[in-house]
């Protein structure tokens, strides 16, 4: 059986090594069509590679991915964040676990993840060729053939193929993908941090909240977990996750919105209320400035105080009706203006690409093309921060190579 690899990222290495795995006689060609190798696996994590996300449960996994989530529920029954863990440890890559449940190589480095692959699928016998873009998958009564950009490549039959070619940024790059007949979902970024050039905000740049409410007005989208807030605007896990689940709509808004903010983390503006006046009962005779609820960041505090023009001098016994609204108000409900939006670090996540219409999510094949196989994000999943993307990957890679 001779099977053709197109991608030499994540999906492409996981799915060619899966293969030889599953089936050693098999003949895996893996192509990728620059010269470098596992590029978005060096830049994860700010270079660390964020491997996984070590979820308690599979609904728990499956929730963080805005589209496909369903679908991977089922998926994540064959293969899963604990697969994956176990996968790389028993190939000598110790992991850790964050906090937060986000996976990384205990050296701290992707390296450790890029080795890893390539060692593995060098041992197996995969045969990994560079500057062979594919131009066309053509079906053949032996298979299938694949037509190179390069015209100085002949064009070769396999039996099987794989597509691990990764999101696109643009739709002209799914088009030969269309042509077989799979139906497209347009892409769109998704996973981007906001931009606020008219708000001064950006002037505590560096401070961070642990756990803030996030939501778009105007639409039910809405987040919370930490929030960073950024010399351009806001980043930090709560954002990000907004920017993946409402990836359509703030594209059609033009990444031109506002925000609305609850540091208080708290749903019910009574509760705020509440505990604004249990300050004032217990330290009547303090000053605004020496009292931060919520544990909020000094600067921030006081930013928000010079918000609702109250003095940082005012003891809280003068605060008043009025006084206490303000605050509750900025604390539950701070408002801000998006005007664009910044890629995280040096990843590009799309939203988008073969739509799971056109994938038999059991097995990962084409619906329209007898012995074609989709993993990764060329498919139209995506998942939040935190190791989930990867995570997609690993598991449509290892269903994909299994029955391929």
């Amino acid at each position: 059986m001779k099977v053709g690899i197109i991608g030499g990222g994540a999906g492409g290495f996981f799915a060619a090594i899966s293969v030889k795995e599953n089936y050693p006689a098999a003949d895996v060609i893996l192509f990728e069509k620059s010269q470098k190798l596992l590029t978005k696996v060096r830049a994860s994590g700010g270079g660390r590679c964020n491997v996984t996300n070590n979820c308690p449960t599979i609904e728990t996994l499956a929730a963080g991915y805005p589209r496909g989530g369903k679908q991977l529920k089922q998926a994540f029954r064959v293969f899963n964040s604990q697969d994956t863990m176990q996968w790389f440890a028993a190939r000598g890559v110790s992991l850790m676990t964050q906090d937060d449940n986000c996976v990384f190589p205990e050296s701290q480095t992707s390296q450790s993840i890029i080795d890893c692959l390539v060692r593995e699928a060098t041992r197996l016998g995969v045969d990994i060729r560079l500057n062979h873009g594919i131009e066309a998958i053509q079906p053949s009564t032996n298979g299938l053939m694949l037509a190179f950009i390069d015209p100085r490549i002949a064009a070769a039959p396999f039996d099987k193929v794989i597509v691990a070619s990764g999101g696109s940024p643009r739709r002209k790059g799914l088009d030969w993908l269309e042509k077989l007949g799979h139906q497209i979902i347009g892409p769109v970024p998704s996973l981007f941090t906001f931009n606020m050039p008219q708000e001064t905000v950006t002037s505590l740049m560096g401070i961070s909240v642990p756990e803030a409410l996030v939501a778009i007005q105007g639409t039910a989208l809405k987040s919370s977990g930490p929030l960073l807030i950024t010399h351009w605007g806001m980043s930090g896990p709560a954002i990000l996750k907004l920017s993946a689940f409402g990836a359509r709509v703030l594209q059609e808004k033009a990444y031109d919105f506002h925000i609305q903010i609850n540091w208080a983390n708290e749903t019910h503006h009574d509760a705020v209320a509440k505990t604004l006046t249990r300050i004032v009962t217990e330290h009547t005779h303090k000053q605004l400035s020496s009292i931060k609820p919520y544990g909020l960041p000094e600067r921030l505090w006081f930013y928000l105080l010079e918000k609702t023009e109250l003095p940082l001098s005012k003891k809280w016994a003068e605060l008043g009706k009025k006084g206490l609204n303000q605050l509750v108000n900025v604390l539950a409900n701070d408002v801000y203006h998006v005007q664009g939006k910044t890629t995280f670090k040096e990843e590009f996540v799309t939203c988008g690409g073969v739509s799971l219409a056109s994938i038999n999510f059991n097995t990962l094949q084409s619906r329209v093309c007898q012995g074609l196989y989709f993993c990764g994000e060329v498919i139209d999943v995506d998942g939040i921060t935190g190791g989930y993307n990867f995570q997609a990957c690993w598991t449509t890679a290892f269903i994909a190579a299994k029955l391929a």
